[in-house]
């Protein structure tokens, strides 16, 4: 091939494509988070109109469902747009969004709310495909930095998110304008409606700006998509990276980490939203959006703030248990916020929990990545499996966390509203011992040896 004919994709990738890759990812994350700050209120008007009784369960189920087809989902999505190209796959994903945003938020049964998350997980399970636009597009040199898209991208989707779920949620209540109308009968539409909307903004601006990355010639010619072929390999991936030394420790680190972490995106709301009398605060959609919104501000000035003198001075390898007793400690600290000093209690632990999640995941990429690189191990492969196991993660976390919210909520301490949020400590700890497991790797050069003192 010719160096014409190998440049001509990064040619055509202009500003505007890069920035509806942008945009496409923050919507990602912006359908992640937009329903935590409202989620457990849906989930109790629906169980009471219906005589159910576990909404703890329910909320997990909601926000596991999501993530869920989202894993299953991406090996398809990267296999379609192998054969017929990232951009209209890319486009379908829009579409989608938009559709079942809005049925989640149109949602009158507790079923119809699960069978519009998992389909918005569906189409929301085309990320791979937004990176592998990228690398077709990018020269080794533009690689890095167009990634760097990609992780702000996520920082800045999960802050919007939550702010706009909260602060859109029963406008009948806060402006006269949607009295007496549709969003007054489903109060939780309008929020979904307006991630509809800028996805479908973000379609229409794909259509004019986002040219095709992948040409004909490079595309699959198999008639088979083969999807069942990439999941099935990407578990044997992950399965191998298990047993691998260090890098198996640094994955089981990050799969507690992640584990507990998702299992407050589960509770958190559960215990905000409970009656003063109870022990929770009382809150309401909009206060609960401007704490994860908090969360996700902290978390990028953490990862482009501090981030960078912290690994200098410390290394990733003691800045990976640092960040776990940070953010575990975080974590327990959220049941035991005073309802009189409540927002700024909570404000200081969810900037806690910020920035012990912000150290944790640079930290443990930077030593998969030295470590692969040393032991001369596909780079792919393993973040492959990180990636994979991270999101197995995702799924049972909020699942196991609305489990233990219904069986202990109504009971008596230890094991009462607590011990969600316990558990959350005990998987932070559980990674931190792990994490001082991780050998010192032999020192190749000056920069390798920093990161690991």
């Amino acid at each position: 091939m010719s160096d014409t004919a190998s440049s001509e994709p990064v040619v055509q990738a202009g500003k505007g494509a890069l920035l509806v890759l942008f945009l496409a990812t923050v919507i990602d994350m912006i359908g992640f988070g937009i329903v935590i700050p409202f989620l457990t209120y849906l989930v109790e008007d629906l169980a009471a109109s219906e005589g159910i009784a576990e909404v703890g369960l329910w909320v997990g189920l909601l926000m596991t469902s999501y993530s869920a087809a989202q894993f299953l989902f991406s090996p398809f999505w990267g296999s379609v747009s192998d054969r017929i190209g990232r951009r209209p796959v890319l486009m379908i994903g829009l579409v989608g969004n938009t559709v079942f945003f809005t049925m989640f938020g149109l949602a009158n049964t507790l079923f119809i709310a699960l069978a519009a998350r998992f389909m918005a997980g569906v189409f929301n399970g085309n990320l791979a495909v937004a990176r592998a636009y990228i690398g077709d597009v990018s020269s080794p040199s533009q690689l890095n930095t167009r990634m760097g898209l990609i992780g702000a991208a996520f920082g800045l989707g999960f802050t919007i998110g939550p702010f706009i779920g909260g602060e859109l949620s029963n406008p009948a209540e806060k402006w006269d304008l949607f009295v007496d109308t549709i969003f007054e009968t489903y109060p939780y539409l309008l929020p979904c409606v307006a991630a509809g909307g800028l996805s479908l903004i973000s379609f229409v601006y794909a259509y004019f700006y986002l040219p095709e990355s992948l040409p004909k010639a490079k595309r699959s010619k198999k008639d088979k998509l083969n999807w069942s072929v990439k999941l099935a390999k990407s578990f044997k991936n992950s399965y191998s990276m298990l047993n691998r030394g260090a890098i198996s420790i640094i994955i089981w680190a990050t799969f507690l980490f992640i584990f507990g972490f998702t299992i407050m995106h589960a509770v958190f709301i559960l215990y905000t939203g409970m009656a003063l009398e109870d022990g929770g605060l009382a809150y309401n959609e909009a206060q609960n959006g401007r704490i994860f919104a908090v969360i996700g501000i902290a978390g990028i000035v953490t990862q482009g703030v501090l981030i960078g003198p912290l690994s200098r001075r410390l290394g990733a390898k003691k800045l990976l248990p640092i960040s776990c007793f940070v953010c575990g400690t975080g974590l327990v600290l959220i049941p035991y916020t005073q309802a009189e000093h409540a927002t700024v209690q909570l404000v200081l632990v969810a900037i806690i929990v910020a920035v012990g999640s912000g150290l944790f995941q640079p930290s443990s990429s930077t030593l998969l990545t030295t470590f692969a690189k040393h032991e001369g191990i596909n780079l792919g492969v393993v973040m492959g499996a990180q990636e994979s196991i991270s999101s197995f993660a995702r799924i049972l976390g909020p699942l196991t966390g609305g489990i233990v919210w219904t069986y202990t909520v109504s009971r008596g301490w230890p094991l009462d509203y607590h011990t969600a949020f316990h558990l959350c400590g005990v998987m932070m700890l559980l990674s931190a011992i792990l994490s001082f497991r991780i050998k010192t790797i032999p020192e190749t050069s000056d920069e390798e040896s920093k990161d690991f003192s």
